[in-house]
């Protein structure tokens, strides 16, 4: 923890208290209803609330015993500690005592001997607490107590009324007996007493005379001592320090020094301890200075010490040796020292209650201890001073007198709210009773820290909040006004109000972003229930900081008297604008986001890259973002909503924002946690939390380049979360618990709010405290594996750089990096990393850095650059090769893969976890194996085929549980054209036997094209499912032959199964006629049994021998729950073309791809049924909208996983496969093809693929859109066209609607396949195809001129008379024939 801001000391004399016990230097203070213990500046031991009080009075704490007592007016609680012995001390209520009389109230408490308890109140009270809390004496006193104090030997009792001129003494007249006596005398002061302290002696065992200090209004100091013999006589003046006339500077003339005096006293066994320390820290060089000598000359003396301040820092210190000696000498009284330069941050301008200090000074006997001053301010602080005795005392000139390490301070009541600035260095938090603080970041040499600035007493109810200027100006919206408070100073003062009238509730204000940056104007707008809105404009004076750096600006605009020169006033407040959202019919909440990164300034257009001020959410699940900018011509917000998600979270119960389009959401149990991207509109992360509390907070941070930080508040703990990179290969999270704040150990009091400050820290507001987090995380394996690979060395390090590491681009030789690299096709460029690494790897020692580039370019991951790779292997393989001497490998064989991974398993890898370099070391593998068979796979069998071998080898590590394979990797296999090589490799990775669990985990009745080839495959699996046992029971493999319609072969198996009790009844049943009625019935009969009984493998084998192959299907779908099996037995029985399988295809298959988001799938299935075109807008268009009726998307469907970066790679090469999918690409619209590519950079970039997003946009290529002029009443296709206004999204639009010239499409390539057209085989066989000449980009224009020339000639053509001999036609006549 970075700060403890413990709550706000109580302005009573006696709000602290300290002591040593046991070792542990305790200091306690009363805070409110709360009860703080600390033992060190930052370190808070325990938070008492007391809930049935609103205010505590007094704290007293019993160094002998550990006990701790407080009070409030009528109340007394006794608190004992427990757990010292395992070093984890805490205090319990060991009982409590009201007063009988209820018009009293106490204002002192006091220890005295062993359990013993003196109360001071309209009288004083003597209890005993060692068990039950029993009175043992009480007097009535003339006068109400203002102090009440035991000597340390429990002897006598000094005590004195308010404003009381007698000091009484007490006597105790015996000790131990049941029934207390006390006689008294008086000891008479010229003033009222201010103050006293009785000396502490050496030891508590030691039996010293009693010494008292009073302090008096006369300002004077009196020490008082025991007198002669045990008279009634009491005690006697000893000596006294005028404490005006100790201060005199002689800089400063007379009418001008100050008369407050302040006094405080150090005992003598605290000043011999701090000056052993001072001896022992002293440095030689000190040593032989007049200051160390100068302390131990005085410490020689054994002398008590009473120090004078005043409040300018100057300060007197008096010795006071041999007190209560019978002889009293006048060097008794001396002078040690005249200092000044003193800094103990007195209040400036403070009221009569506030301007008050009392000082405590202590210093303990271990070897660490230092020497310490309390200072407890009346205006709400107690400051934390330390100092070496010779430094304070240091006659000469000295900087480092003081040091102060922390000021204990914050609220007196329950923390309701906390608000930060945009650039977060100013926080105001607010308390349940509508009091306000301002909160400013400083930097001290200890780190950062929040100093209180300024506070806000404010009478009425305060509805919302907004802290303006760096915490200078805050805005309080009430029930019917506005209000601007000028937070400057450190008591604030309202300087302007506006009255106003809304419809509905206002939820919230926000702050309108301004078109530059540190301009006087600013804006603010409040948003109602009903969505209707009011806006003021505020006129600041300018600010004094950079919003951005934080660095103080030079002082710009002269003004006079408030008023600037130009007639303005210098701060005020006026209404600017009303406006309207639209219904609040379903709306459950509006508030401002939670800034991002930078300051509220935005560009000036109003657009969706603008960013975002505010998010609405309605009870529906909807969630909005919104932004606006002020239109000073028109004086008029203009509003804009950015973008909208459709959650399906019903009644959120809370949400928030940021600037940069993430939102979180909790449901309305409070317990579910959903985080959304709203520009993508998917969801990223979905948590339930079981037995933790609701969540009641949610507050958005982000580093300096925009990653996302969330922390999710419970009543007793905050979790935080850091995105992650997106990872579709292993469906890993997108989001990580980096830290678990709990705060039950400090404070029992749940926590109100917390706010994210600028530098990363947390601030927690918990009862009246506030606790700043530290910016740093701890690196450990259990909470944050992915962050081991950043640093070895240091354990910890700042939250925005383990966030920024966490998301920022990958190093080349990542795996997820390298397996984009190989869907995106550039399987070359992986080898050449690969080999690069290779080559590092060979000289590598652990510690060494690593070059995350590897030394390549971001040119190298364009596609020109692939090209050129290609050309200059084939260079490699000329006669020239031999003259290579830089011993790289030109490829990675197996050989060199196996070097490669014998490295890997030897060294760590910098920014590799170990579980990445396990991937890392798969890849490697698999690329090796690739390039094997590169010569005889295309890329589409190579990507499967390197996916299909991490599936299997991850697999193999995990689970005994198989699952099937991905549907993108089936798609790939479907798409290759060297099938037959795919099946014998997946075949041989299963040792030649698959049976159907294997079949179904590699997808291959998915993806096999070739219906003989299928089918023969079906056979072999059904042998290996026969065989698979010791029994060999026909069971197992009856569902493969009879969708073979193999029946001979089964029943032949079945007479050979001697051994199965059921065979002789199944072999007489199969040996009978299916195609009659009797047995169909009597197979079906027979299928339905055997589903009851949940045999529905077998049940399907009956359905398809009675020929009901829908049934079959519905029974293996449903029931058996194996899509793959479903289809498998679907295509063998009846082929491709079969009525059953296209309707599963579209009735069962298509609407779980749309509900799933799944558009591997679907392309899969339209592909299957022929629809090429629609195979290919699956890729883009929204799944829904291609099914008639459209099927409504699950939950899941909305999740990040359903989006790969692949489906653009697969979109480019289906799109130019043939001509019908080339229709299919000219039906997306363009607008939507622009968002798929931008949406997909994007993706690469959150995965942290950021070269491969750069190559992306630089090289893709859009279709031309087709001219439409040959089809009247169609709107043109242009990104420019609002996408509803497009008429390709109409459900049961045709491919064949549009008319277009495919070779204008795409201008790098102007050959096609004319693969899927109606063909006339005589127009075939007349004209061969021939490939067109590809133009190269630049010359587009030119291109389009000679087609005008070739159109024209062809017009011509027509008019002259047919020619005797053959011609080659034009190209586009040929497409002309076809319909085109």
């Amino acid at each position: 923890m970075r700060g403890i801001l413990p709550g706000r000391p109580q302005a009573k004399l006696q709000a602290v208290s300290h002591g040593l016990w046991e070792g542990h230097e305790i200091v306690a203070y009363i805070s409110g209803n709360s009860l703080v213990v600390l033992n060190r500046p930052n370190h808070v031991l325990q938070t008492i609330y007391i809930d049935e009080e609103s205010e505590l009075e007094a704290v007293a704490f019993d160094p002998d015993t550990g006990k701790l007592a407080t009070c409030s007016a009528q109340c007394i609680y006794i608190y004992q500690p427990y757990g010292q012995d395992e070093s984890a001390v805490k205090w319990s209520l060991q009982g409590s005592m009201c007063l009988p009389t209820p018009d009293d109230a106490i204002s002192t408490l006091s220890w005295g001997m062993a359990d013993e308890l003196l109360v001071g109140s309209a009288s004083l009270t003597l209890l005993n607490t060692h068990g039950a809390t029993e009175q043992i004496w009480t007097k009535q006193l003339a006068n109400p107590v203002k102090f009440a104090q035991f000597s340390p030997d429990a002897e006598m009792i000094a005590s004195t009324g308010t404003c009381d001129r007698l000091l009484k003494i007490w006597r105790r007249l015996a000790f131990g007996s049941a029934d207390q006596s006390f006689d008294y005398s008086y000891l008479p002061h010229p003033m009222p007493i201010t103050g006293i302290h009785w000396r502490q002696p050496y030891h508590k065992d030691l039996s010293a005379d009693n010494v008292l200090y009073t302090i008096c209004a006369d300002n004077k100091v009196r020490v008082w001592v025991a007198g002669e013999g045990h008279g009634l006589a009491g005690l006697n003046l000893w000596g006294e320090v005028d404490l005006i006339e100790s201060i005199k500077p002689r800089s400063i003339p007379l009418d001008q020094q100050s008369r407050k005096r302040y006094a405080f006293f150090i005992d003598g066994k605290y000043f011999t301890h701090a000056t052993e320390r001072a001896v022992q820290q002293a440095t030689n060089e000190e040593k032989d200075q007049v200051a160390l000598n100068h302390l131990i000359a005085v410490a020689n003396r054994n002398p008590e010490i009473c120090v004078v301040l005043d409040d300018r820092g100057n300060m007197s210190a008096w010795g006071f040796e041999n007190i209560g000696a019978k002889i009293k000498r006048t060097s008794d009284v001396f002078n040690i020292a005249h200092v000044d330069g003193l800094h103990f941050h007195f209040a400036k301008g403070a009221s009569w209650l506030q301007d008050n200090v009392q000082f405590y000074a202590f210093c303990g006997d271990t070897p660490g201890s230092v020497f310490t001053i309390l200072s407890h301010h009346f205006d709400g602080r107690v400051e934390w001073l330390e100092s070496r005795m010779d430094y304070l005392f240091d006659p000469s000139p000295q900087s480092q007198r003081i040091q102060r390490k922390t000021v204990w301070t914050g609220h007196s009541h329950a923390i309701k709210k906390v608000n930060r600035t945009a650039s977060g260095r100013a926080l105001v938090s607010r308390t349940v009773t509508d009091e306000c603080i301002v909160w400013v970041q400083r930097a001290t040499e200890l780190g950062m820290t929040l100093h209180r600035h300024s506070t806000v007493n404010v009478t009425e109810h305060i509805h919302r909040t907004w802290l303006l200027h760096e915490g200078d100006f805050v805005v309080f919206l009430h029930h019917e006004h506005i209000s601007l408070w000028d937070t400057r100073g450190p008591m604030a003062f309202e300087i302007a109000r506006c009255a106003y009238q809304i419809r509905g509730k206002p939820l919230c204000l926000i702050l309108i972003p301004e078109t530059e940056t540190g301009g006087r104007v600013t804006h603010i707008a409040t948003i109602s229930s009903e969505m209707k809105g009011v806006s003021w404009e505020l006129r600041l004076p300018p600010q004094d900081r950079d919003p951005v750096t934080g660095r103080k600006l030079s002082s710009i605009a002269p003004y006079t008297n408030g008023v600037y020169t130009n007639g303005h006033p210098e701060i005020s407040m006026e209404q600017f604008d009303i406006f309207d959202l639209g219904s609040g019919d379903d709306l459950a909440f509006v508030l401002p986001v939670d800034p991002a990164g930078t300051a509220p300034v935005i560009s000036g257009f109003l657009d969706t890259f603008a960013r975002d001020i505010a998010i609405s959410y309605t009870k529906s699940g909807v969630i909005r973002s919104w932004t606006a900018r002020v239109n000073q011509e028109k004086r008029k917000l203009e509003w804009l909503e950015t973008s909208t998600v459709e959650t399906g979270v019903r009644n959120p119960s809370l949400a928030s924002g940021t600037s940069i389009r993430k939102a979180a959401l909790t449901d309305a149990e409070k317990t579910t946690l959903t985080i959304w991207n709203m520009r993508s509109e998917q969801l990223e992360y979905e948590e339930k939390f079981e037995g933790n509390g609701i969540i009641q907070d949610l507050d958005w941070s982000s580093t300096p380049d925009n990653q996302s930080i969330l922390a999710v508040g419970f009543p007793h703990r905050v979790v935080i979360y850091a995105q992650l990179r997106y990872d579709y290969l292993n469906a890993g999270p997108s989001w990580v618990k980096i830290r678990d704040v709990r705060i039950r150990d400090i404070t029992p009091h749940p926590i109100g709010d917390s706010v994210w400050l600028g530098s990363g820290n947390l601030v927690i507001g918990a009862g009246n405290q506030l606790f700043i987090q530290d910016e740093h995380v701890e690196v450990s394996e259990g909470l944050f594996p992915s962050l081991r690979m950043i640093s070895r060395k240091t354990a910890a390090l700042d939250i925005f750089t383990a966030v920024s590491r966490l998301n920022g681009p990958l190093p080349v030789y990542h795996p997820q990096l390298l397996s984009q690299c190989v869907l995106a096709g550039k399987l070359l460029l992986v080898q050449r990393i690969l080999i690069r690494l290779y080559q590092k790897l060979k000289f590598f020692v652990e510690g060494d850095q690593l070059d995350s580039f590897l030394g390549f370019l971001p040119e190298d991951f364009s596609e020109t650059a692939e090209s050129h790779m290609t050309a200059s292997r084939k260079e490699m393989h000329s006669s020239y090769a031999d003259f290579s001497d830089d011993g790289e490998p030109d490829s990675l064989t197996e050989e060199v893969a196996v070097n490669l991974n014998e490295y890997l398993t030897r060294a760590q890898i910098p920014l590799l976890s170990s579980r990445e370099q396990f991937h890392l070391a798969d890849i490697v593998e698999c690329v090796g194996m690739v390039e094997k068979h590169r010569r005889s796979i295309d890329d589409n069998a190579g990507r499967f085929l390197l996916f299909f071998r991490q599936h299997a080898l991850r697999d193999g590590q995990h689970s005994s549980e198989q699952v099937p394979i991905s549907w993108r990797e089936i798609t790939w296999a479907f798409h290759s054209g060297s099938q037959d090589i795919l099946v014998d490799l997946v075949s041989r990775h299963f040792n030649g036997r698959i049976l159907w669990q294997h079949a179904k985990e590699c997808g291959i009745f998915m993806w096999m094209t070739d219906i003989t080839a299928l089918r023969a495959q079906f056979e072999v699996i059904a042998r290996n499912e026969y065989t698979k046992t010791e029994e060999k029971n026909p069971v197992h493999c009856s569902l493969f032959y009879l969708a073979l319609r193999k029946k001979a072969v089964l029943v032949g198996l079945w007479r050979m199964a001697g051994w199965i009790k059921e065979q002789a009844a199944t072999q007489r049943l199969l040996s009978n006629n299916f195609q009659e009625e009797r047995w169909k019935t009597a197979a079906l009969k027979n299928a339905y049994a055997l589903m009851g009984r949940r045999r529905f493998e077998y049940a399907a084998a009956f359905f398809l021998l009675a020929d009901h192959l829908q049934d079959a299907v519905s029974v293996l779908h449903n029931q058996l729950g194996d899509v793959q099996l479903a289809i498998a037995t679907a295509r063998v029985y009846e082929g491709d073309d079969g009525p059953i399988l296209r309707s599963f295809l579209k009735d069962k298959i298509l609407p779980q791809a749309a509900r799933e988001g799944n558009r591997w799938l679907a392309t899969w299935a339209y592909w299957m049924l022929n629809r090429r075109d629609n195979a290919v807008r699956s890729l883009v268009t929204p799944l829904s909208t291609l099914l008639s009726p459209p099927e409504t998307p699950n939950f899941s469907s909305k999740l990040f996983l359903t989006d790969d970066p692949a489906l653009v790679v697969l979109y480019k090469q289906l799109r130019e496969k043939s001509l019908q999918t080339l229709r299919g690409a000219v039906m997306v619209s363009p607008r939507d093809e622009w968002e798929f590519v931008l949406h997909t950079a994007n993706l690469y970039e959150r995965m942290g693929c950021d070269l491969l997003a750069l190559d992306l946009v630089r090289t893709w290529e859009f279709l031309t859109p087709p001219s439409i002029n040959l089809i009247p009443n169609r709107p043109p296709l242009s990104p420019a066209i609002p996408r509803e206004s497009f008429h390709a999204h109409g459900p049961n639009q045709s491919a064949t609607d549009f008319d277009f010239d495919p070779r204008k499409l795409l201008r790098r390539r102007s050959s096609l396949v004319v693969a899927d057209l109606p063909t006339r085989e005589h127009i075939r066989s007349a004209f061969p195809q021939r490939p067109g000449n590809t133009v190269p980009e630049e010359s587009s224009s030119e291109e389009e001129s000679e087609d005008e020339r070739s159109n024209d000639k062809k017009f011509d053509e027509k008019k002259k008379p047919p020619p005797t001999q053959f011609q080659e036609p034009d190209a586009n006549s040929l497409l002309d024939s076809f319909g085109f």
